[in-house]
């Protein structure tokens, strides 16, 4: 399942550097942890848990970059599959 254009938006303003940001996006519950340059790199979405955790989806972002090899020139979510937890 691709992300709607309006969450991918969401997860590409920039957060605090090396962080997880609990949030909530259109009734689901999002789970996202940021890189040293506060860029979303992991996202769980779907239902929290009592105890904190997400069962429902994992994406991951994957970057291309310049070649200088610090300037992002493009990226994409991959989806990586179910999180469930028994």
């Amino acid at each position: 399942m691709p992300l709607s254009p309006k969450l991918e938006a969401k997860l590409a303003k920039p957060y605090a550097p090396s962080s997880r940001i609990d949030d909530v996006f259109a009734g689901n519950d999002l789970t996202f942890i940021t890189d040293e340059n506060g860029r979303a790199v992991t996202l769980f979405i779907g239902r929290r848990r009592p105890d904190g955790s997400i069962s429902g989806e994992r994406y991951v972002r994957r970057f291309k970059y310049e070649a200088d090899g610090t300037t992002v020139k493009s990226s994409h979510w991959e989806g990586k599959g179910k999180v469930t937890r028994s």
